[in-house]
Protein backbone atom coordinates (compact mmCIF):
# COMPACT_ATOMS: atom_id res chain seq x y z
CA UNK A 1 0.00 0.00 0.00
CA UNK A 2 1.65 3.61 -0.65
CA UNK A 3 1.39 6.76 0.82
CA UNK A 4 -1.30 8.03 -1.65
CA UNK A 5 -3.43 4.84 -0.51
CA UNK A 6 -2.57 4.46 2.99
CA UNK A 7 -5.57 5.41 5.61
CA UNK A 8 -4.47 8.75 7.30
CA UNK A 9 -3.32 8.05 10.58
CA UNK A 10 -6.09 8.71 13.51
CA UNK A 11 -5.90 10.38 16.97
CA UNK A 12 -8.62 9.15 20.16
CA UNK A 13 -8.13 11.79 22.67
CA UNK A 14 -10.42 9.98 25.80
CA UNK A 15 -12.01 10.85 28.55
CA UNK A 16 -12.11 9.04 31.18
CA UNK A 17 -13.20 8.96 34.98
CA UNK A 18 -15.89 8.85 37.11
CA UNK A 19 -18.30 12.00 37.36
CA UNK A 20 -20.01 10.74 40.99
CA UNK A 21 -16.40 11.25 42.43
CA UNK A 22 -15.50 14.84 42.59
CA UNK A 23 -12.45 15.74 40.65
CA UNK A 24 -12.00 12.53 39.40
CA UNK A 25 -14.73 14.07 36.09
CA UNK A 26 -11.73 15.57 35.14
CA UNK A 27 -11.27 13.53 31.56
CA UNK A 28 -14.70 13.43 31.06
CA UNK A 29 -15.76 17.22 31.72
CA UNK A 30 -12.55 18.04 29.27
CA UNK A 31 -13.67 15.60 26.23
CA UNK A 32 -16.93 17.25 26.84
CA UNK A 33 -15.37 20.47 26.05
CA UNK A 34 -13.29 19.10 23.38
CA UNK A 35 -16.05 17.70 21.41
CA UNK A 36 -17.14 21.47 20.66
CA UNK A 37 -13.69 21.99 19.01
CA UNK A 38 -12.83 22.21 15.90
CA UNK A 39 -9.97 19.91 15.70
CA UNK A 40 -7.61 18.45 12.18
CA UNK A 41 -8.92 15.63 10.53
CA UNK A 42 -8.71 11.96 11.93
CA UNK A 43 -9.15 13.11 15.55
CA UNK A 44 -12.00 11.76 17.46
CA UNK A 45 -13.12 12.54 20.99
CA UNK A 46 -15.03 10.57 23.34
CA UNK A 47 -16.09 10.28 27.03
CA UNK A 48 -14.72 7.14 27.88
CA UNK A 49 -15.91 7.74 31.44
CA UNK A 50 -15.60 4.14 33.38
CA UNK A 51 -15.44 2.02 30.63
CA UNK A 52 -11.83 0.68 30.87
CA UNK A 53 -12.49 -2.21 28.78
CA UNK A 54 -14.40 -0.32 26.04
CA UNK A 55 -11.08 2.11 25.42
CA UNK A 56 -9.04 -1.16 25.45
CA UNK A 57 -11.30 -2.58 22.47
CA UNK A 58 -11.82 0.49 20.42
CA UNK A 59 -8.43 1.11 20.38
CA UNK A 60 -8.11 -1.90 18.47
CA UNK A 61 -9.94 0.08 15.94
CA UNK A 62 -6.64 1.42 14.48
CA UNK A 63 -5.89 4.67 15.90
CA UNK A 64 -2.12 5.97 15.56
CA UNK A 65 -1.92 8.01 19.30
CA UNK A 66 -4.00 8.35 21.99
CA UNK A 67 -4.38 11.05 24.60
CA UNK A 68 -6.20 10.52 27.51
CA UNK A 69 -7.35 13.38 29.68
CA UNK A 70 -7.82 12.41 33.07
CA UNK A 71 -7.28 13.26 37.28
CA UNK A 72 -3.59 12.93 37.64
CA UNK A 73 -1.94 12.88 41.32
CA UNK A 74 1.32 13.38 40.86
CA UNK A 75 1.37 15.76 44.02
CA UNK A 76 1.34 19.15 42.95
CA UNK A 77 -1.26 21.77 43.63
CA UNK A 78 -4.95 21.26 43.03
CA UNK A 79 -5.61 22.26 39.33
CA UNK A 80 -1.65 21.58 37.97
CA UNK A 81 -1.86 20.08 34.23
CA UNK A 82 0.58 17.27 33.24
CA UNK A 83 1.47 16.20 29.75
CA UNK A 84 3.08 12.71 30.10
CA UNK A 85 4.66 10.64 27.46
CA UNK A 86 2.79 6.74 28.60
CA UNK A 87 5.33 3.74 28.34
CA UNK A 88 6.42 2.31 24.99
CA UNK A 89 4.02 -0.42 24.21
CA UNK A 90 4.58 -3.89 25.98
CA UNK A 91 6.49 -2.34 28.66
CA UNK A 92 3.21 -1.38 30.61
CA UNK A 93 2.14 -3.46 33.47
CA UNK A 94 -1.01 -2.71 35.73
CA UNK A 95 -0.33 -2.10 39.10
CA UNK A 96 0.98 -4.42 41.49
CA UNK A 97 -2.52 -6.02 42.99
CA UNK A 98 -4.76 -4.49 40.25
CA UNK A 99 -7.49 -6.76 38.55
CA UNK A 100 -8.66 -6.12 35.15
CA UNK A 101 -12.35 -5.63 36.70
CA UNK A 102 -14.09 -3.46 33.96
CA UNK A 103 -16.04 -1.27 36.30
CA UNK A 104 -12.34 -0.02 37.94
CA UNK A 105 -9.97 0.03 35.32
CA UNK A 106 -6.95 2.18 35.53
CA UNK A 107 -5.33 4.10 32.53
CA UNK A 108 -2.26 2.00 33.75
CA UNK A 109 -4.10 -1.30 33.47
CA UNK A 110 -6.36 -0.31 30.42
CA UNK A 111 -2.61 -0.32 28.52
CA UNK A 112 -2.10 -3.27 29.42
CA UNK A 113 -5.15 -4.59 28.70
CA UNK A 114 -4.45 -3.05 24.99
CA UNK A 115 -1.12 -4.84 24.86
CA UNK A 116 -2.87 -8.05 25.86
CA UNK A 117 -5.52 -8.00 23.07
CA UNK A 118 -3.01 -6.28 20.52
CA UNK A 119 -0.42 -9.35 21.15
CA UNK A 120 -3.87 -12.18 20.94
CA UNK A 121 -5.08 -9.90 17.61
CA UNK A 122 -2.30 -9.17 15.90
CA UNK A 123 -3.77 -5.02 16.05
CA UNK A 124 -1.44 -3.00 16.40
CA UNK A 125 -1.71 -0.37 19.69
CA UNK A 126 -1.20 3.32 19.33
CA UNK A 127 2.03 4.61 18.30
CA UNK A 128 2.05 7.28 20.93
CA UNK A 129 0.39 7.35 23.99
CA UNK A 130 0.09 10.62 25.83
CA UNK A 131 -2.18 11.38 29.69
CA UNK A 132 -3.02 14.92 29.66
CA UNK A 133 -4.00 14.85 33.62
CA UNK A 134 -5.06 17.27 36.15
CA UNK A 135 -4.30 17.11 39.56
CA UNK A 136 -7.15 16.40 41.95
CA UNK A 137 -8.30 18.29 45.21
CA UNK A 138 -11.01 15.36 46.10
CA UNK A 139 -11.85 12.52 44.31
CA UNK A 140 -14.78 11.53 47.25
CA UNK A 141 -18.37 11.30 46.55
CA UNK A 142 -19.91 14.08 44.87
CA UNK A 143 -20.88 16.01 41.84
CA UNK A 144 -18.39 18.71 39.93
CA UNK A 145 -14.99 19.82 40.09
CA UNK A 146 -13.50 21.66 42.88
CA UNK A 147 -12.79 25.59 41.85
CA UNK A 148 -9.12 24.93 41.07
CA UNK A 149 -9.84 21.58 38.47
CA UNK A 150 -12.77 23.48 36.99
CA UNK A 151 -10.71 26.90 36.43
CA UNK A 152 -7.84 24.18 34.95
CA UNK A 153 -10.07 23.27 31.93
CA UNK A 154 -9.73 25.84 29.70
CA UNK A 155 -5.95 25.67 29.51
CA UNK A 156 -6.10 22.03 29.66
CA UNK A 157 -8.30 21.91 26.59
CA UNK A 158 -6.07 24.42 25.10
CA UNK A 159 -3.35 22.48 25.30
CA UNK A 160 -4.41 19.24 24.32
CA UNK A 161 -6.04 21.58 20.92
CA UNK A 162 -2.49 22.49 20.33
CA UNK A 163 -0.93 18.65 20.72
CA UNK A 164 -3.30 16.96 18.18
CA UNK A 165 -2.89 20.16 15.71
CA UNK A 166 0.87 19.97 16.05
CA UNK A 167 1.06 16.41 15.44
CA UNK A 168 -1.40 16.64 12.43
CA UNK A 169 1.21 19.23 11.13
CA UNK A 170 3.77 16.61 11.40
CA UNK A 171 2.11 14.15 9.76
CA UNK A 172 1.35 16.18 7.16
CA UNK A 173 4.68 17.27 6.48
CA UNK A 174 5.45 13.70 6.83
CA UNK A 175 3.26 12.85 3.87
CA UNK A 176 3.85 15.75 1.83
CA UNK A 177 0.74 17.80 2.07
CA UNK A 178 1.49 21.07 1.14
CA UNK A 179 -1.05 24.36 3.04
CA UNK A 180 -0.58 25.85 6.81
CA UNK A 181 -1.04 24.48 9.53
CA UNK A 182 -3.23 25.44 12.37
CA UNK A 183 -1.23 25.70 15.30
Amino acid sequence: MNAATAPSPRTLVAGAGNIFLGDDGFGVEAARLLSGQELPPGVEVADIGIRGVHLAYQLLDGYDTLVLLDATARGGKPGTLYVIDAAEPGSRRPPEGVSLDGHRMSPDAVLALLDTLCAGTGAAPPRRTLVVGCEPATVGEGIGLSPPVAAALPEAVRMVGELVRRQSAVRDRAEGVVGEAAV
